[in-house]
């Protein structure tokens, strides 16, 4: 793992890996229509894109079956999400049926023992703050899953993964590669990872945003832009024309909405669920602007590992809700955010990694001064591994 890690795999070798994978599980070949999918390499809070954009795609007539896996390091993954809304544990035969009633949808990979070696890679790459097998981890699933078109979201931007445009074209063009050898067509979007995704972060409360974006119409900008942004990619597969506004169309009409009532109920959830329903932490504090100006920037690092030690993922009800976020204006005492938790040991645990970290810079545009440094202070590396 160290010596893939510091020379890398050639495509030829991530195609044989993939295979070989993806062959150590079931493999799903028997599907009727094209099957689409998205996958993001993660590294952003907040990110709930596909718990909206699978009902788009599906109710757009698109066959969408998204297996997602749980957060490893961050606040939630779409499996959590999902939980929060019904039952992600679905076996194939359960998942077969669902499409067919559906379409779509949003289950947990976990249990239908796809490509079950990248689950014993992890295990190893995670003690070692490293992820050399990135490409076949993803692709091995895909392939098991049976997908034939395929959107991979790649965040960029500081405090992800990715860091710069060349860097997400050149992991880009690796996925477009492999794609092609394992006989799925592929397309990459670089998205904006310099802040959270919507307002809400962790399992519980970013449930209750994409209830209220496709069934109150009430939802953040930001995360309707990057759905139809790339829902549009598998429309343009699809064949159809102005992906993006028919995306947008589809969310705004409410069809989204109901699309995904029809996929809870069909997965074994309550169809009238409403985001009020959704139970958050007892437990909660908000945290206070300093001073009055700008947002110049958010901490994504700092933000996921303050809502991980208010107890999310685990703890569901447990998170972060925004209240301001990059190029918003502050008034001196205004809320910045509120930290949720299920247990007051918990939330003073995450009042307590807060005060040492810089989560927001407050300020006044085209001020030079990004932060200042400490001498003598240490902070932790944070690895993010996310599928």
């Amino acid at each position: 793992m160290i010596g893939l890690y510091h020379h890398g795999l050639s495509v030829q070798e991530a195609a044989y890996l993939s295979r070989a994978m993806a062959q150590t599980g079931k493999m799903i070949t028997t599907w009727k229509k094209p099957i689409y999918d998205k996958h993001s390499i993660g590294g952003v809070p907040g990110d709930k894109t596909s718990m909206l954009l699978v009902p788009v795609v599906a109710a757009a007539g698109l066959t969408i079956p998204k297996t997602s896996s749980r957060a490893i390091t961050a606040p939630a993954g779409t499996a959590d999400r999902m939980e929060c809304l019904c039952p992600v544990s679905l076996d194939i035969n359960e998942i077969k049926r669902v499409i067919e009633k559906t379409n779509g949808c949003l289950v947990w990979g976990g249990a239908l023992d796809l490509a079950p070696a990248d689950d014993i890679f992890i295990e190893i790459e995670y003690p070692l703050s490293i992820d050399p097998l990135l490409l076949p981890s993803v692709m091995s699933k895909k392939k098991a899953i049976g997908a034939n078109y395929l959107v991979i979201d790649i965040p960029t931007g500081k405090g992800v993964k990715v860091k710069t445009i060349a860097e997400a074209q050149e992991l880009g063009s690796k996925f477009i590669h492999l794609g092609k050898k394992l006989g799925i067509s592929v397309e990459c979007v670089s998205t904006l990872g310099d802040q959270p995704v919507g307002y809400g972060i962790g399992p519980a409360l970013e449930a209750r945003e994409v209830l209220r974006t496709l069934l109150e119409g009430r939802g953040p900008a930001d995360l309707i832009d990057k759905v139809s942004n790339l829902a549009s990619v598998l429309f343009d597969f699809a064949g159809f024309k102005d992906g993006k506004q028919k995306a947008l169309d589809i969310i705004k009409s409410g069809r989204a909405g109901k699309k995904l009532t029809e996929i809870i109920e069909a997965q074994g959830g309550n169809p009238k669920i409403k985001a009020e329903g959704i139970p958050i932490g007892p437990e909660s504090v908000e945290i206070k602007s300093r001073k009055s100006g700008q947002v110049l920037w958010i901490n994504n690092r700092v933000i996921t590992q303050t809502a991980r030690e208010a107890g999310a993922p685990k703890d569901k009800e447990a998170g972060i809700l925004l209240h301001k976020k990059t190029n918003d204006n502050v008034k001196k005492g205004e809320t910045l955010f509120e930290i949720y938790a299920k247990k007051k040991h918990k939330l003073k645990r995450a009042l307590k990694f807060l005060r040492t970290q810089d989560v927001m810079k407050i300020g006044k545009p085209h001020e030079m001064v990004l932060t200042e440094i400490p001498k003598e202070e240490e902070k932790e590396e944070f690895f993010i591994l996310e599928r």
